[in-house]
């Protein structure tokens, strides 16, 4: 279902708050199942889904990205991305020891002792803590994010 369609609007990033809204009040006065006719409970439905929908504008961004997914010819199905992300984890563990090699292996080793004494030290002392996981996980965290910039670029960047 096509949110913008349901609403009578133009799929576009450049609509405001306050057409959406008019869209929506015009759909509810006249589909309403208040209505002495009875409306159209369908489309008062489908209208009220929409607007749910496009009444933020995350949301229209966010309807505007399934919209161009959806409108990509020959797209892959899921089941194809798991594959290629195995790739390309692969392809990353195995160009590691050349990064390694040629980024800064002494600042990276000093960043990893210090990030192993931090580990042990809060496990440690944290020992038998609600916390204690989460301690460890926050000095790994710290070595993940920080030890890439002393890392050589992958090929082809």
């Amino acid at each position: 279902m096509n949110p913008f369609d349901a609403l009578g609007l133009p799929a576009t990033a450049e609509l405001a708050d306050a057409d959406v809204r008019a869209a929506w009040r015009d759909i509810a006065t006249a589909t309403h199942p208040d209505l002495d006719s009875g409306g159209d409970p369908a489309a008062y439905a489908a209208g009220a889904a929409a607007y749910e929908q496009l009444r933020t504008p995350w949301g229209r961004t966010e309807a505007l990205a399934d919209l161009a997914d959806r409108a990509v010819p020959g797209a892959p199905p899921e089941t194809a991305v798991r594959p290629r992300l195995a790739a390309a984890a692969w392809r990353s563990a195995v160009l590691l020891p050349a990064r390694v090699r040629h980024g800064r292996p002494g600042r990276l080793a000093i960043r990893t002792l210090v990030a192993a004494a931090a580990t042990a030290l809060a496990a440690t002392v944290t020992a038998g803590a609600p916390s204690a996981p989460a301690t460890v996980v926050g000095c790994l965290l710290w070595w993940a994010v920080t030890a890439r910039g002393d890392l050589a670029p992958p090929p082809g960047r």
